[in-house]
């Protein structure tokens, strides 16, 4: 008989929102690239981090696009659905290939793409609803205020956003409480911990690093690489290619000893690294097999010690390659500001 693991609690923000500690990024179970999973395995994977303790799914309309939403929806048919937490997320009306995202916080669309994915999920209440990308063309102020309707009326129960700048997250904060913010924090991407985060921690924010093992390289190293399908965009991102891969694979080298060392895979220590960051923080590493969802959450249970964090940063702290290429690096961080209210209100 299998040892049951109860996943320790973490709460989100200062609203009271209380998840487990490790969550389930669930994107990769409807890819943007690779071949579509079966879904009665992704469903499958869903329902069994849920028996194993994890309480909190990450999924967006964009994935799939749409799929994925269904694939949850089944999943958490029954009272299963009472025993976690579902976050999802609107506002890129398209994405495909190499073509520029359709970012959309117009208050009308929030609206929209709300009741379109509680009805792609099944579901009458979405308990995290997060802007994925903000949109630069209108104030942060009328996007929140639509969400902050949205709360009003019953249909979503907290805030977040994704990839927000300082200055966006605390005029959102102003309009409406925000639970959380979503962004890439890993071993390997390092930079929201120079104002991003502790902007969040002084506004009392939960913060959900997405890709904590940096886009699967600490869960897998130099395998991983050598079996991207053609078509992953992986194969673009700067720390995959040329010299910054053959640097990185040494690095990797160095965690897996050091998790050697700790009776754990590489994995596992680069997710207990984010984990003792603080009591703030939710990673929600992504996965379609069940060995590695139950790898994920033996994280929780890893104890590092002041020295071990001080040993491992600065393994990762030789870490080469920019997040992305220059210009999906102006993308992905133009959508941080927004014109100011008054701007607006004048016009």
């Amino acid at each position: 008989m299998e040892e049951v693991v109860i996943v320790p609690k973490r709460k989100l923000g200062s609203q009271g929102f209380e998840v487990s500690a490790i969550g389930l990024g669930c994107m990769g179970m409807s890819p943007l690239h690779g071949s579509p999973k079966p879904e009665q395995e992704m469903i499958q994977v869903i329902q069994t981090a849920i028996e194993l303790g994890v309480t909190f799914l990450d999924t967006s309309d964009l994935y799939g696009p749409h799929t994925n939403s269904s694939i949850i929806g089944k999943a958490l048919e029954g009272e299963i659905r009472q025993k976690m937490q579902l976050a999802t997320k609107f506002g890129i009306k398209s994405l495909s290939g190499d073509k520029k995202m359709v970012v959309c916080g117009d208050p009308a669309y929030v609206k929209e793409a709300c009741n379109a994915s509680l009805k792609q999920l099944g579901i009458n209440c979405i308990d995290l609803f997060y802007v994925h990308r903000i949109d630069t063309s209108i104030p942060i102020e009328l996007t929140v205020g639509a969400l902050k309707e949205l709360v009003e009326e019953g249909k979503i129960k907290y805030i977040g956003l994704s990839e927000a700048s300082p200055q966006t997250i605390r005029r959102a904060h102003a309009v409406h409480p925000i639970t959380a913010v979503q962004l890439e924090w890993s071993l390997w991407t390092r930079d929201a911990e120079e104002e991003v985060i502790p902007t969040c921690r002084e506004l009392g924010i939960g913060i959900v690093p997405f890709s904590p093992l940096g886009k699967g390289f600490f869960s897998k190293g130099p395998k991983l690489v050598e079996n991207f399908a053609d078509n992953d965009f992986r194969r673009s991102l700067p720390k995959f290619q040329g010299e910054n891969l053959e640097h990185n694979m040494i690095v990797f080298e160095r965690v897996n000893e050091m998790a050697k060392k700790k009776e754990c895979t590489p994995s596992q220590l680069a997710l207990a690294w984010l984990l003792h960051q603080g009591d703030d923080v939710v990673p929600i590493p992504g996965t379609t097999k069940i060995e590695n969802l139950k790898q994920n959450i033996g994280s929780a249970f890893v104890k590092l010690t002041k020295e071990e964090m001080t040993e491992i940063e600065s393994i990762a702290a030789a870490v080469k390659g920019d997040r992305y290429s220059p210009a999906v690096m102006q993308d992905t961080w133009k959508y941080a500001n927004t014109p100011p209210l008054s701007s607006w209100q004048d016009a």
